[in-house]
């Protein structure tokens, strides 16, 4: 029996490539979508399961899918900013000169950023909101600031994304965006 290759470790040929990776891994996005996808996937199951065999159902599974879906959902958006995936007009951004693209690649990731931060500022209000009132879900009566916490927390992280990216993309040499 042989013994697996030595993994390659020399540094990656193009530095530039090596300085647009973001620093914190991406893996963590990943790996919380994998999560949530598999609490979701066992509650939906249970629930099936149970309904199926006593014709009653689980309260609080459809509250906790539907938090835990605007969750995924957020994770989703910050692994779509890291990786230059989100939202665009494809006829700007990608056409014209290469100091164009590269300008409103940054604006972008400006504007993603400050929609963000503004979002968990507005949120954590509402948070705040949620705790000095005493605010309980609709369908288990737990704290309602059980679920909006997320918001705030995953915004903050969305925004450093974005900061990050901006960040990036100020570094990259001129000439990175003339190939094809």
């Amino acid at each position: 029996m042989s013994a697996s290759p030595e993994p390659d470790r020399t540094p990656p040929a193009d530095p530039a490539a090596a300085e647009a990776r973001p620093r914190v891994p991406l893996a963590i996005e990943d790996w919380l979508t994998v999560i949530v996808m598999a609490l979701l996937a066992l509650i939906t199951f249970a629930n099936v399961l149970v309904r199926y065999f006593s014709n009653q159902s689980f309260a609080w599974t459809e509250e906790v899918s539907i938090f835990l879906m605007i969750v995924l959902a957020l994770i989703a958006g910050s692994a779509a900013v890291a990786r230059k995936r989100h939202i665009r007009i494809e006829f700007f951004a990608d056409g014209g000169p290469p100091r164009r693209r590269r300008r409103l690649q940054r604006l972008a990731s400006a504007m993603v950023a400050l929609l963000f931060l503004l979002l968990a500022v507005l949120s954590a209000r509402m948070v705040w909101d949620h705790i000095r009132w005493e605010e309980t879900s609709p369908g288990i009566g737990v704290p309602q600031w059980w679920y909006s916490m997320w918001l705030p927390l995953i915004s903050l992280a969305i925004a450093g994304r974005a900061i990050g990216l901006f960040i990036r993309q100020g570094r990259q040499r001129q000439d990175d965006d003339e190939s094809p």
